[in-house]
């Protein structure tokens, strides 16, 4: 199965165990990491991203999940613009805390907990939406990630995956490879203290299906009426997909 493999691990497990390392290393200025090095455009991207939810949100008696929430940014966006109930989950303990500030501060409900993405807490059919932004790529085996995410929506419910893409040969696709190799990896690393982190990041872009293939994995799934909605020149994209 495909899935992230971070230099150094050769087992699922180990991939997992990288991952959630490195967060806890980054979580202290994850946000003024992310907002830099996207020129303040990773808002946009989620903004984007909970006007295709919308509708979803405001059935009656609506339940979310944010998956791989992180600090907590899309989870609080989705809680703004809706009553619907709006939880969130990360596997990084040290994200959880500083989405669980973020949201006190703005004094919202929405209530948190940590769990494995690929071995979710809640039974079948527990949800009308699932959202991730830029954390799918993180785990271990994709497949087995929609297929949790799958499992725990209800019928006729919504998976909504924001992440990193691959914009092609173009010029800008080649002014984007230049500034992920070379650009990011210092800037990210500055900011964050964790030079490794963001060296993984355009790493693990690069190996991450393109977002063809990851709409036809969807299908695989046994989504249906999947989209993808490409921003920023191709380097992002939404996917959608319904059970």
């Amino acid at each position: 199965m495909k899935g992230t493999t971070p230099a150094g691990t050769s087992t699922q497990q180990e991939a997992s165990r990288w991952v959630r390392d490195m967060f806890e290393r980054i979580a202290p200025r994850y946000d003024l990491a992310n907002h830099v090095l996207s020129l303040n455009l990773d808002r946009w991207w989620r903004t984007k991203t909970v006007k295709r939810v919308q509708h979803i949100l405001h059935r009656p008696g609506a339940r979310a999940l944010d998956l791989c929430c992180g600090t907590g940014d899309l989870l609080i966006a989705l809680r703004a613009k809706s009553s619907a109930t709006v939880v969130g989950s990360d596997f990084c303990h040290p994200m959880l805390t500083a989405a669980h500030e973020k949201i006190a501060r703005r004094g919202l409900a929405c209530p948190l907990f940590e769990a494995d993405a690929l071995c979710l807490p809640l039974s079948d059919g527990a949800l009308d939406l699932i959202t991730v932004a830029f954390g799918f790529r993180n785990l271990a085996n994709y497949q087995a990630g929609l297929a949790e995410m799958y499992r725990v929506l209800k019928p006729s419910g919504m998976a909504a995956i924001l992440e990193f893409s691959q914009p092609g040969g173009t010029m800008f696709g080649k002014l984007y490879g230049l500034y992920s190799r070379w650009v990011l990896p210092r800037i990210g690393g500055a900011l964050s203290g964790s030079r490794d982190a963001y060296a993984y990041l355009p790493a693990s872009i690069d190996k991450f299906p393109s977002a063809e293939d990851l709409a036809h994995d969807m299908r695989k799934a046994g989504f249906r009426s999947v989209e993808v909605v490409r921003m920023t020149g191709g380097t992002v994209a939404l996917h959608v997909g319904t059970k």
